[in-house]
């Protein structure tokens, strides 16, 4: 990893666009939504995030709050092509940082001359375009627009950054560049579109990523459009970047372009209750967790039973939930205590169960039917998780120690069956698992070990590699397990994550209170305050290199 740098980076505006910028659908809005405190204090409300506009007034954004008063200047003289609309206000996280939403159906209109002109300019096929690829750029156009505006009505100022994430937004990095390319932009992967494909299409992409060909490889799983944007982006920005040294290797070989710098995903700890109220909320999570186990299996599930959960996106061979549930089934040989072990995964789901929502209101613990999962599936027959937790017999003898509960569902306080978030869960967990195949970063592990709940995960997530460079990967050191994987070597893991929580189910309570000191420090060390620096460097060497055009004008 490159060596940060410490000096500040002096900045008159900095742009932020993603999908996810008031749009919780997986993690980039984990790392945007954290690092903006952050960015708060070293650029106060000199940083603009731009989102999409996908709300209604009968499905407003929980996370959006209107405010007409800021930006109120640009607004008077607000006249913007495409018919695109905009609502500002701020985003109602920590550090409340500016946030513009864009309504960009307009754009649609206008895509294929866009396209044409992307052709030209930097050679990015949108042919082969399909599913949610117009919808990427309709919405990347209309931000790179927004942004061109504001800088405008502002004076075209010097040191400006427009920072743009993920292929989705590949398309507006492409078109500022165009139309205003004094803004210094700065690109980055999350996560390279083929490198995910290969993965999701079961091909081995370790062991032969050096002789894979990015261009062919997108032809090959009719991924041209994708790619050859993100590429494109990549070779076009000022400054690329991505979140981890492993996903730097796989851009350099498949994208052709390696990395200017790793800047690796840090995290708050603003979720996280205060110790005066952590035992409490602890306490308060078990119990929910367990009370619905109980509804639904009728087992007599005791309060020192032990609770295991993996969660994270619905990618069952990349995110290693097959590996999860083949090791808690291989758990069953090994230990005899009680093991609660939860897969909480959103799925296609369809709604809560109503048998389940009214056994917990009766507390009765009779049982109920297929007492695996806590909410009904539009694809029931074809959802690969439950059909692998059938295989392995979980649900059906009273008696097994191991209790297998799938949550198919996004947890945020209103499911209807937990009606708690996430993280109002997480607190009550003795251990995760994120046995990943295909993790860029992981930021599952690190939300786990900052509320002090030890994690497993692997050496193929950016995560487990920072986590070998920069500290020793030992429940009583750092609070985290990395087991070593690769393309061939499935069933050794499997039984190293069963070997784990056999140790940790069989840990005194003394070791466990170690272990969970351990797992803070381990999140503590991964502070935004720690990783700002990788960006900083980012955006200087993104004004460097903007500065050399030495264009006129806006």
């Amino acid at each position: 990893m490159i060596e940060g740098k410490n000096e500040e980076c002096k900045l008159n505006l900095l742009f932020e666009a993603s999908w996810e910028v008031c749009n919780k659908i997986g993690g980039i809005y984990t790392v945007l939504s954290t690092k903006a405190k952050t960015l708060q204090k070293l650029y106060k409300d000199k940083v603009i995030f731009v989102g999409p506009d996908v709300w209604s007034e009968d499905n407003p954004s929980p996370f959006f709050i209107e405010n007409k008063s800021v930006l109120k200047e640009w607004r008077k003289s607000l006249q913007l092509p495409y018919d695109i609309k905009v609502r500002v206000g701020r985003w109602d996280i920590p550090g409340k940082p500016l946030a513009v939403l864009v309504d960009f159906k307009g754009v649609y209109a206008h895509l294929p001359e866009i396209y044409g002109e992307m052709w030209n300019l930097y050679r990015v096929d949108s042919l082969h375009a399909y599913g949610d690829y117009d919808e990427g750029c309709a919405f990347a156009v209309a931000s790179a627009i927004v942004m061109q505006s504001i800088y405008a009505q502002q004076g075209c100022p010097d040191d400006v950054i427009a920072h743009f994430n993920e292929w989705t937004t590949g398309m507006g990095l492409l078109y500022l560049k165009w139309q205003s390319p004094r803004i210094a932009t700065v690109f980055t992967t999350h996560a390279t579109s083929i490198g995910r494909s290969i993965c999701g299409n079961g091909k081995p992409l370790y062991d032969y990523l050096k002789g894979y060909n990015g261009d062919q490889m997108a032809r090959e799983l009719n991924m041209e459009s994708k790619h050859s944007l993100e590429k494109a982006a990549a070779h076009a920005a000022d400054c690329f970047t991505t979140v981890s040294d492993i996903t730097a290797i796989e851009c350099e070989q498949l994208l052709d372009l390696k990395p200017a710098v790793v800047t690796p995903n840090g995290f708050e700890k603003n979720f996280v209750p205060a110790r005066s109220a952590f035992d409490k909320a602890r306490g308060a999570a078990r119990e929910r967790l367990l009370s619905v186990a109980r509804a639904l299996t009728g087992k007599p599930l005791a309060d020192d039973t032990f609770i295991v959960v993996t969660s994270g996106r619905c990618e069952y061979r990349n995110k290693g939930i097959d590996v999860f549930l083949d090791s808690i089934n291989t758990l069953r040989s090994r230990t005899q205590s009680r093991v609660l072990a939860l897969v909480m995964v959103p799925a296609w789901v369809d709604k809560a169960r109503a048998d389940l929502s009214d056994a917990i209101a009766r507390k009765s613990t009779a049982g109920l039917p297929d007492a695996v999962i806590t909410h009904s599936l539009h694809n029931y027959n074809d959802d690969p998780i439950i059909s692998r937790i059938h295989q392995l017999g979980f649900g059906v003898e009273q008696r097994d120690s191991m209790t297998v509960i799938y949550v198919p569902c996004y947890l945020n306080g209103d499911d209807g069956v937990f009606n708690a978030p996430y993280y109002d869960l997480l607190i009550g967990v003795d251990a995760t698992v994120f046995p990943s195949y295909y993790e860029p970063w992981g930021y599952t592990p690190l939300e786990s070990v900052a509320f002090g709940v030890p994690t497993v995960t692997t050496s193929l997530s950016g995560f487990g590699q920072w986590i070998l460079a920069s500290s020793k990967a030992e429940f009583d050191v750092s609070g985290v397990n990395v087991i070593p994987r690769t393309d061939s070597n499935y069933g050794e893991v499997v039984n190293a994550i069963a070997d784990s929580l056999v140790a940790l189910i069989g840990a005194p309570a003394t070791q466990r209170a170690k272990i969970a000191k351990a797992a803070m420090n381990t999140a503590s060390k991964a502070a935004w305050s720690h990783f700002i620096s990788w960006y900083e460097e980012a955006f200087d060497i993104a004004l460097t290199n903007a500065r050399k055009r030495q264009l006129p004008g806006c």
